[in-house]
């Protein structure tokens, strides 16, 4: 099975979207096809024994509409000069014309050359010339809807052409009517009616455009993140480049305040990046020989060398766009029901639209008022609202999310997190950081903290054992320069000693103060820091312990604060581990959970995510390693800290790029606003279309309520633009 993703041109309301979706969907080779109406694009899932590329865009043009080849990036060009003075121009026209055709009726000066009293084939004339240009300034909408009624998927443009076009030709036939001298038929014409509806039409989608552009700029903010050219350097020589030229293997140059091409490997050098882009940290990582770059990073103060590992669509920067962009075309299911029901809206408008039309002559109507109401009905009825009430609130709250450090692979997880009620957490890697760290420092000697740490960590950064890592971390986070050490030796199963500025550090367990006969006055201290988890190191002289110290995996930063909120939202948090139940229930009782599942297999860990899962509890997994991938795969949300490893993060539906676990509730809120803000678009968009359907078709006449083509069209481009004004809410999400 092969995946691709084609930018679509022509595609006008969520009748268009939906009908090349199922077109796309009935073809032989075709798995599963998916259309954004936001993102003007279609990702299909085919058999590469069957189709391709070519195959495939020919279905594309068979639905009516037209493939601008593979999507490669987000374009948001805004609306070109040429466009803007075309759009300002039919706007003068459109005020001319309205006032030629209705300046009268409201005791308006009147040109007298133009008064449909005394000169009504001049006033024909005057309008029939402005309406077809205006129809030549719609021709893309009566082509498009042309098309899509031949290749039966109607859509909002189909309505509208049909509407233009009966009333303009209606229009023609009172024209001749009048030539011929009946007079009566001045009041009969709808050229203006034609010519304004296509305005209006004109006018929803510049707005529509100018929003959508808005929905697409936080995944834009992304791809504009690395910079345009990089600095390679070849037997000694620097030559600037374009990022198409940079092969894997090549060295490059990054100088302080300049950003990384691609993604790569240190070989040289030292320096401090901001990679808050992609990691939500402010505070610029320290990077060193053999750390690996991200593209994008900005470099604060250092001068490196590195080697390009990913690039182009390798990226970190690429893959995260295309995991949005994969989301965002991924269907919600209320997002279904909109489209189901939107696909049966047009045809049932244009019965209607008929109905009405003969229902009017059979009760003696004119054929002028009975004309006039079908194109009211056909114009007011707008699809697009319907269409657009879901797809552009997951695209909004998807650059949300990506803005946040909280990758969604699936749009219905924007949906679903919502339902969360039961959340479980790895242990070893999510709760705490998975590497050892320096917990706590007991120190009775008259040496000070940080000079005694500096002494104690040169001399563990010349060992093996995996606790020297936690010394070396900790000088590193604070910026601790290693000292010079002499007479270094490896005390098998004790630990290590060396000679610092002549002065000989003992450092090891209780057991080497045994052999240098060193008396121990601190034991119950050490039962403390044991009963804690802590793995405990002494540190003496030749004479006396100087210090105790506490070495654990220590909790992440905010997961208690995390904890707490999430019982407090009444969401139940469980620990599954497969570390033993002592260690695992100190840890849970220090953040808030109750509830602990230790001592499990990876293949259990699955089982257990079943087993809540059948008890009707809707289940968010969180995890970061290969034994988690399993319980991930399992859970209704996986959700994987992006410190985790690959095969966990593919498995996962979420990853969190900040390794923060309040992502977890940012992402329930997303979600929660998301639905409340797809609810209320869907609720207004069929409101919209209930209330003015009848309207049009005159049932409330007696009452004195009734439209006109004009203002339908007016009312359709209103509800549009009401959708999406509240689509854009969800960008002020914090």
């Amino acid at each position: 099975m092969k995946k691709i993703i084609l930018s679509i041109d022509g595609m006008t309301c969520s009748a268009c979207s939906n009908g090349l979706e199922k077109y796309l969907n009935k073809q032989n080779g075709v798995f599963n096809a998916s259309v954004n109406l936001v993102m003007a694009n279609a990702t299909v899932e085919y058999d590469e024994k069957i189709l391709d590329q070519a195959k495939i865009e020919k279905f594309v043009k068979q639905a009516g509409f037209e493939s601008l080849g593979e999507f490669k990036e987000i374009k948001i060009e805004g609306k070109n000069k040429k466009e803007k003075v075309k759009f300002i121009i039919f706007s003068v026209l459109a005020i001319i014309l309205m006032y030629i055709s209705m300046g009268h009726m409201i005791n308006l000066p009147t040109i007298e050359l133009l008064n449909p009293h005394t000169n009504p084939i001049n006033y024909c004339i005057a309008l029939l010339v402005l309406a077809i240009a205006f129809i030549i300034y719609g021709y893309d909408i009566l082509k498009n809807g042309y098309k899509n009624l031949i290749h039966k998927t109607p859509n909002m443009d189909t309505l509208v052409g049909i509407g233009v076009i009966s009333s303009f030709l209606y229009s023609l036939y009172s024209m001749i009517m009048i030539i011929q001298g009946n007079h009566d038929y001045v009041m009969n014409l709808y050229f203006e009616s034609s010519a304004i509806v296509i305005y209006f039409i004109k006018l929803g989608r510049y707005i529509d455009g100018i929003s959508k552009d808005k929905t697409k700029e936080a995944i834009q903010k992304l791809v504009k993140i690395t910079p345009e050219k990089a600095v390679i350097k070849k037997d000694g020589v620097e030559k600037e480049v374009t990022l198409d030229e940079i092969k894997k293997g090549d060295i490059l140059i990054s100088k302080p305040g300049e950003k990384i091409a691609v993604d790569g490997e240190i070989i040289e050098g030292n320096a401090h990046l901001d990679e808050s882009f992609i990691t939500g940290e402010s505070k610029p990582v320290s990077k060193k020989q053999g750390n690996k770059v991200i593209a994008g990073s900005l470099n604060f103060d250092g001068y490196i060398e590195y080697k390009a590992e990913r690039i182009g669509r390798e990226s970190t920067i690429s893959e995260i766009v295309r995991l949005v962009l994969e989301a965002s075309n991924t269907k919600a299911p209320i997002a279904k029901i909109a489209d189901k029901v939107s696909g049966y809206f047009v045809p049932t408008v244009i019965v209607i639209a008929i109905l009405t039309f003969i229902v009017y002559l059979l009760i003696g109507q004119s054929f002028s008022e009975a004309i006039s109401t079908f194109v009211t009905i056909l114009v007011v009825a707008c699809p697009c609202s319907l269409g657009l009430a879901t797809p552009l609130a997951i695209v909004v709250s998807e650059g949300v999310c990506a803005g946040n450090g909280i990758l969604v692979k699936k749009s219905e997880i924007l949906e679903n997190a919502q339902k969360t009620n039961t959340i479980v957490f790895d242990k070893t890697g999510t709760l705490t950081y998975g590497m050892l760290k320096i917990a706590e420092v007991q120190n009775y000697s008259d040496i000070k903290e940080k000079d005694l740490m500096q002494l104690v960590g040169s001399i563990e950064s010349k060992g093996t054992h995996p606790i020297g890592k936690a010394f070396e971390s900790y000088l590193e986070e604070n910026k601790i320069k290693k000292l010079e050490i002499k007479e270094f030796e490896n005390i098998a199963g004790l630990g290590i000693a060396g000679k610092v500025d002549n002065r000989k550090l003992i450092i090891g367990n209780s057991k080497i103060l045994e052999k240098y006969n060193i008396k121990n006055p601190y034991k119950k201290q050490e039962e403390e820091l044991t009963k804690n988890g802590n793995s405990i190191v002494y540190v003496s002289d030749e004479n006396n312990v100087l210090a105790l110290i506490g070495v654990n995996d220590i909790i992440r930063e905010n997961t208690v604060d995390t904890i707490k909120s999430l019982n407090k939202n009444k969401i139940k948090t469980i620990m599954l581990t497969g570390d033993n139940e002592e260690t695992a229930k100190k840890i849970a009782k220090e953040i808030g959970i109750t509830k602990v599942i230790a001592n499990v297999l990876p293949s259990e860990k699955a089982k257990t995510i079943k087993e809540l899962k059948a008890k009707d509890n809707y289940v968010m997994m969180c995890g970061d390693g290969i034994n988690d991938s399993p319980a991930l795969a399992s859970a209704d949300i996986g959700v994987s800290v992006n410190s985790g490893t690959d095969i966990a993060m593919d498995s996962s539906d979420v990853i969190l790029m900040k390794n923060d676990l309040r992502c977890i509730l940012g992402l329930i809120k997303v979600s929660k606003k998301t639905v409340q803000n797809i609810k209320q678009n869907l609720f207004w968009a069929f409101f919209y279309n209930c209330l003015m359907i009848p309207i049009a078709m005159g049932i409330f006449k007696t009452l004195g309520i009734w439209i006109n083509p004009m203002i339908a069209s007016g009312a359709m481009v209103i509800s549009s633009i009401t959708v999406i004004l509240n689509a854009l809410r969800l960008k002020r999400i914090k």
